[in-house]
């Protein structure tokens, strides 16, 4: 699979039904360029967001363990990037992000940021880098096309402005890029076994940092990033190498991972999911997310003006289930205060407890006791922190 003909498969498999969505006014389901890859390795695919995706390749438990224990693989080519040129990108990027872009101060750096619309309400949570003289931002699957619609919209007002999606079915698309994330302990391992060369310069990359690195398959850009807390790295390749360096790590004895375990890896870190935990009808604060908003010296910024005058209403809590039972989405929570929901919940193979996400009356405090409905029965949960596990270690 390490050949030239390889490559070309790959670039035949990208341009097969289903590439879009319904928003362009193509099919509901979208493969990335790795779809083949996927199927021979007998993974279970399911509708993600409109992408044909794999939820696990024989047992999302054992994807899990293996990626807080070793490295795995993970296809994020379903994410978008888009890249921010121009003299007023700067200007824009403060405009739009509820985060403060000047926080990049260097070349390489990686701030995550919620995009508001003007309520307050979140459109996308997402992660921009400083990358030369430009600013590249990965955006959530899903919600690509809409935000582009947006971001347009926004840049009217900017004439020194150039959005470039990179992702291969957006309308307007240039150079497109494909990603995979490498996730676990020995993630840098598993590059230096695939680049070699670059070992040194990857190791020195910082916790959300990044570097363009040239590769023998063209540049690479490798962001330490990552959604499983675990050390990790993003790597943002050319299309046309893309299934040859998939491949290239599972020869390395690197094994792949599906969004099932990429699903309980983020609720156990601590990561919100767009769509489950944050939407537009809810802003940063009741979702956990007011660390991400910079209000300071009366910075304006879309939305800003509805948070300044916005009375909290929520907590965002985790929960750790005290009976049997599996916690999940929109099960109703009981407190002495008013009832709450879990927006995300699970199983934790890590911790073998089931685990949640939830937003309660602000009242609600770590270490007190709510009752979870499940099933017409009242279990209780302890609530805690929001972050379960990091880097193997739990925090409850």
């Amino acid at each position: 699979m390490h050949t030239e003909g390889a490559n070309i498969t790959c670039d035949a498999i990208s341009q097969v039904k289903g590439q879009g969505g319904p928003f362009l006014g193509f099919p509901m389901v979208a493969n990335t360029i790795f779809h083949q890859q996927h199927l021979n390795l007998n993974a279970k695919m399911f509708n993600f967001g409109g992408w044909d995706m794999p939820i696990h390749y024989g047992s999302q438990i054992s994807e899990h363990l293996h990626t807080r224990n070793s490295v795995s693989i993970f296809d994020v080519s379903h994410m978008a990037v888009v890249d921010v040129h121009g003299d007023d990108a700067h200007a824009f990027l403060e405009n739009l992000l509820a985060n403060n872009i000047n926080k990049l101060e260097s070349e390489g750096q990686a701030l995550y940021s919620c995009m508001l619309n003007h309520e307050g309400g979140i459109l996308d949570d997402l992660i921009a880098y400083k990358v030369g003289n430009f600013y590249r931002l990965v955006i959530n699957a899903s919600t690509a096309e809409n935000d582009l619609v947006w971001m347009r919209a926004v840049a009217r007002d900017y004439k020194l402005l150039e959005i470039i999606p990179r992702r291969s079915n957006i309308q307007g698309m240039q150079s497109p890029l494909v990603l995979l994330a490498l996730q676990g302990p020995q993630s840098l391992l598993a590059i230096s076994n695939v680049f070699p060369l670059l070992f040194d310069q990857v190791a020195a990359i910082p916790y959300f940092g990044s570097k363009i690195l040239d590769t023998e398959f063209g540049e690479v850009m490798f962001s330490r990033t990552g959604y499983t807390g675990e050390d990790g790295f993003e790597l943002f390749l050319p299309l046309s190498y893309g299934c040859q360096i998939w491949d290239l790590f599972l020869s390395h004895g690197v094994l792949p991972a599906g969004l099932g375990a990429r699903d309980t890896l983020r609720i156990e870190a601590g990561y919100n999911l767009y769509g489950q935990d944050m939407s537009s009808g809810f802003n940063p604060f009741d979702c956990g997310l007011a660390w991400t908003v910079d209000l300071g010296n009366e910075r304006h910024f879309i939305g800003s003006n509805s948070l300044r005058t916005y009375s909290r209403k929520f907590s965002f809590m985790g929960l750790v289930l005290m009976g049997k039972g599996i916690l999940r989405a929109h099960q109703v929570i009981k407190t002495e205060y008013g009832d709450g929901e879990i927006t995300s919940g699970t199983f934790s193979p890590s911790l073998q407890q089931s685990i949640a996400f939830a937003r309660v009356p602000q009242q609600v405090v770590p270490n007190s006791l709510v009752n979870v409905v499940i099933r017409d029965q009242i279990i209780p949960a302890k609530v805690v922190k929001p972050t379960f596990v990091r880097k193997g270690k739990s925090l409850i």
